[in-house]
């Protein structure tokens, strides 16, 4: 079983309704951006990946794709579309990696997502309790970071 913590309008999934996976995310909101097309976010769970209610070491795999903009406009279509990070974000992003490393099996993966356009890959892997072991840039600027983690328990 996999878990995506963040799923927002699930845009990076090929198939956006895997039984496999549990989509998660704090919104349940539809919209119509600017250029026309609609924007569903409808998480099969309703949750905070700050406080994931699921037992721990229940999944396989956790994708994790958290909000990513410190400074965008509350009702902008960037923030309709990826959220937005709020003041205190360091230690909210501290909480989420630590849940979400919770709830993985010992030697699961954790598949990590963030665009640097606002805030340095750097500053944000720091927070996490292990460090990546592989990652992939990808992007127009290489500003989007794909990175990989496993949970090792002694």
């Amino acid at each position: 079983m996999i878990l995506d913590p963040a799923c927002g309008g699930k845009m990076f999934w090929f198939d956006k309704s895997n039984a496999d996976v549990i989509f998660g995310d704090v919104r349940c909101e539809g919209h119509t951006l600017c250029d026309g097309r609609s924007l569903v976010i409808k998480p099969d769970v309703q949750m905070s990946y700050t406080a994931l209610p699921f037992p721990a070491n229940l999944f396989e795999m956790v994708v994790f794709d958290p909000p990513h903009l410190e400074r965008v406009g509350k009702t902008s279509w960037m923030a309709k579309k990826y959220g937005g990070l709020e003041v205190g974000w360091r230690e909210e992003m501290r909480a989420g990696f630590s849940e979400c490393f919770r709830v993985l099996q010992p030697n699961g993966t954790l598949i990590f997502k963030w665009n640097e356009i606002q805030v340095p890959v750097s500053e944000v892997v720091k927070l996490a309790e292990a460090a990546p072991l592989f990652g992939h840039r990808s992007g127009k600027n290489s500003k989007t970071h794909w990175l990989c983690f496993r949970k090792v328990t002694p």
